[in-house]
C-alpha cells in the first residue's frame, strides 16, 4: 500500500511537470497505455474482455473519466497537497451516494464527519489565495464523480473482473479524450514524451500495488494508508515546486483526514 501511495504520488508530480498540455491530453495518453496493458493481461489470462454488465461497465468508465479530467486539472493549477486533499472528500461522496445506489447504512455520527471534512476544503479554499471557488469546485466536482465511480464499481464487484473494470476505463475514456484533444492540441516536444510514458508507467504500477494490497490484507487496516498521499503531495510539492502553506490551509488539510479517518473508523 505505501509503494501504491507513492506510485500515485509520482503520477501526480508529473502531470504538475507539464502543465503547457491539456489535462485531458495527458488522460488520452495516460489511456493508451492502460488500454494495451490491460487487454494483453486479459488475453493472457483467457477472461473475456468485455465483461457482462457492459450498460454499467461504460457507466463506470464515463463518471471514472469525468473524475480524473477534474483531478489532473486541479494538479495543473493549484498547489499539489491542496489538490490531493481536495480529491480525498471522494470517500465520503463514496460513502453519500452509496445511501442512494447501494442501500447503504450511515450512522448519525457519520453526517458530523462529513461536515468536519467539507470545513477542512472551506478552510483551504478561504484562507490559501491561490485557490478561488472555480478551482475548489472543480476539485469537488472531481471527487464526487470518483465517489460515483467507486460506487458503481461496488455494484460490478459480483459480476465483473477487476481488471476487466479497470479496461473499460480508458476503453470509454479514448474516443472522448481523441475528440476533444483534436481540438485542443499541444504538441509534445522533449522531455514531455517521457513523462507523459512515466506516467502511465506510474498508474500502472500504483494500481497493480494497491489491489495487491487489498487482495492481501484486511482492507480496514491498510485503507488509512493511502492517506500518506497527503505527506508525499506536501513534499514533493515542497522539494520539487517550492509550495508553501500558511497555518490555516495545514488546519484544513487536517480537518479534511480527521473527518475521512473517522467516518472509516466508525465504518
Amino acid at each position: 500500500m505505501l509503494l501504491a501511495g507513492v506510485f500515485f504520488a509520482l503520477m501526480n508530480v508529473s502531470v504538475k511537470f507539464i502543465p503547457h498540455i491539456p489535462a485531458i491530453e495527458i488522460i488520452l495518453f495516460r489511456s493508451i497505455f492502460s488500454l494495451i496493458f490491460s487487454y494483453v493481461f486479459l488475453k493472457n489470462q483467457k477472461i473475456p474482455v468485455f465483461g457482462n454488465n457492459k450498460k454499467l461497465l461504460v457507466i463506470r468508465g464515463i463518471v471514472g473519466s469525468v473524475g480524473l479530467i477534474g483531478f489532473f486539472y486541479t494538479l495543473q493549477k493549484i498547489p499539489l497537497a491542496s489538490a490531493v486533499t481536495i480529491q480525498y472528500l471522494s470517500p465520503i461522496f463514496t460513502t453519500i451516494l452509496g445511501i442512494f445506489l447501494v442501500k447503504e447504512k450511515v450512522k448519525p455520527i457519520q453526517f458530523l464527519y462529513f461536515f468536519i471534512s467539507f470545513a477542512g476544503v472551506l478552510v483551504i479554499q478561504g484562507f490559501d489565495p491561490r485557490i478561488d471557488f472555480f478551482y475548489a469546485g472543480i476539485g469537488i466536482i472531481a471527487a464526487l464523480f470518483s465517489g460515483l465511480a467507486y460506487n458503481v464499481i461496488r455494484k460490478l464487484k459480483n459480476t465483473e473482473h477487476p481488471l476487466v473494470i479497470i479496461f473499460y476505463f480508458p476503453l470509454v475514456t479514448l474516443p472522448v479524450a481523441s475528440l476533444i484533444s483534436y481540438f485542443t492540441w499541444v504538441q509534445p516536444i522533449g522531455w514531455d514524451w517521457l513523462i507523459l510514458l512515466w506516467i502511465g508507467i506510474c498508474t500502472q504500477a500504483a494500481q497493480y500495488f494497491m489491489t495487491v494490497a487489498y487482495q492481501n490484507a484486511n482492507v480496514s487496516k491498510i485503507s488509512s494508508l493511502s492517506y500518506l498521499g497527503i505527506l508525499y503531495a506536501l513534499f514533493f510539492g515542497f522539494v520539487l515546486f517550492g509550495e508553501t502553506f500558511g497555518i490555516m490551509s495545514y488546519v484544513g488539510m487536517g480537518l479534511v483526514l480527521i473527518g475521512i479517518l473517522l467516518n472509516l473508523r466508525e465504518k
